[in-house]
């Protein structure tokens, strides 16, 4: 049980730090290579796929990210406002810079960390959902 929760942790962090080179538009050759499945890695962290996880309400998806370990939740968060960040870059939909923010928000809170790049994303989403 260990081992798997620390594999589902890797794919968290791996995923974070991918998506962090996107958004600042610095994706390593390696990483294009590779064409990120953003569906297999959120079926191997959540179970179920993107789809699924942006259909359900912030709350519901910060429910989910409590029922994991409290030590845990702030790499959740961070993970969750990326890949959400990047649907809304992608899509434009409105409702993924929304959970963008919320999950920003939560990262910052749980995590303790001053995190400008953050703080900067979660000002530019201000803008576009007011």
């Amino acid at each position: 049980m260990i081992q798997d929760k620390d594999f589902t942790l890797r794919l968290i962090r791996q995923l974070t730090q991918a998506l962090e080179k996107l958004l600042l538009g610095k994706p390593e050759e390696s990483l294009m290579q590779k064409e990120l499945d953003f569906d297999s890695l959120m079926k191997d962290i959540f179970k179920v796929d993107f789809n699924e996880i942006a259909a359900k309400s912030k709350e519901q998806i910060i429910e989910i990210v409590k029922e994991r370990e409290s030590k845990d939740h702030a790499d959740y968060y961070e993970m969750l406002g990326n890949v959400f960040m990047f649907h809304y870059k992608t899509s434009g939909n409105i409702d993924f810079a929304d959970k963008a923010k919320t999950f920003y928000e939560q990262y910052l809170q749980t995590s303790g960390i001053f995190a400008l790049p953050i703080i900067t994303r979660i000002n530019e989403l201000k803008v576009v959902l007011n």
